[in-house]
């Protein structure tokens, strides 16, 4: 018996050692490909396409990708930055944003339809970069300007970090943008300005200016609640512009949404977004499909100006 015993073990254990083997390799070939997918120029092939239905169409198959990926490597801060934020972006420029082109009234159930889903995927990216904030800074989930406990954790992030502190703050606040009555979101507001703030300090020229361009629509729609200068708007527009050397089209719109509208100033509104539309989106190839996509909305919002001033008459237009 104990020699039955013993060929046993002496047979079993190579398939062990084999099987454990297996696992390596396939956990290292599963890294090696997250590092792949997640490195520089991860997304390059979609921001610089000039198809936005194109790359519309293919992006939810690569978020998949990515969940999957993601799935058996859980821990990886490449997959929870890069899947994060492909959520986000998808739920900005392909949900909302059709879903802000229509009328709420004529078209109600697609418009809040549309605003609702654009929520549910901002905040699954927001939830994937929080858990890469958590696995990074452990405690970050729960920590609070208030307690005193985020500035710490924050201090210790560093310029790599940047665009997981951006990405997190923009999912986090798109989704409270479209429901201000999600209080679970909104107790969070303070942290995001900490959180962005500090993401400015270590990097102020993240992605060409990117930052500057969200503090234009952060400023323009949270300087009174959070007792803000309104007026850092302009100052992060004048940057965000030199940044981009005039070749971004976001900044103008931008501006003319979250300063010009407040103020009812139609004359600044209708020259910023005359502006963006003056850019060739060929002159800045890595950002051509944002430009597109910025354009687009530059042109529905000239051809609704009524909607956001009043004293126009409903359906009115000039010749552009």
């Amino acid at each position: 018996m104990k020699i039955r015993n013993c060929v046993f073990l002496l047979i079993l254990c190579p398939l062990l050692q084999s099987c454990i083997i297996n696992k390596m390799v396939s956990g290292f070939a599963i890294n090696v490909v997250s590092n792949a997918l997640t490195g520089g120029g991860a997304t390059d092939s979609f921001t610089s396409d000039s198809d936005p239905e194109l790359v519309g169409g293919a992006l939810p198959f690569a978020i998949k990708m990515y969940e999957t990926l993601l799935f058996q490597n859980p821990k990886h801060q490449g997959l929870l930055l890069t899947t994060g934020s492909l959520f986000i972006m998808y739920a900005n420029a392909f949900i909302q944003g059709p879903a802000d082109k229509l009328d709420s009234i004529d078209f109600y159930e697609e418009y809040y339809a549309g605003r609702e889903r654009a929520k549910s995927f901002y905040v699954r990216g927001y939830n994937y970069l929080n858990t890469a904030l958590e696995l990074k800074f452990p405690g970050f989930g729960e920590a609070t300007v208030q307690d005193g406990t985020m500035q710490p954790l924050l201090e210790r992030a560093k310029k790599e970090d940047v665009s997981l502190l951006y990405w997190t703050v923009a999912g986090g606040l798109s989704a409270y943008s479209i429901d201000i009555f999600d209080f679970e979101l909104g107790m969070r507001l303070h942290e995001w300005n900490a959180m962005i703030a500090r993401a400015y300090e270590l990097d102020p020229d993240f992605n060409n200016g990117a930052i500057d361009d969200f503090y234009i629509l952060y400023y323009g729609s949270l300087a009174d609640i959070l007792g803000l200068d309104k007026r850092m708007a302009e100052v992060h527009f004048v940057r965000a512009v030199a940044k981009t050397q005039g070749l971004a089209a976001g900044p103008y719109v931008s501006f003319a949404m979250s300063v010009c509208v407040p103020a009812q100033d139609y004359n600044s509104f209708k020259t910023y977004l005359e502006m963006a539309l003056a850019i060739d989106p060929e002159d800045d190839p890595p950002n051509r499909l944002l430009n597109i996509i910025s354009q687009r909305k530059a042109r529905h919002l000239l051809d609704t100006a009524y909607e956001h001033f009043p004293f126009l008459p409903y359906g009115w237009e000039e010749d552009y």
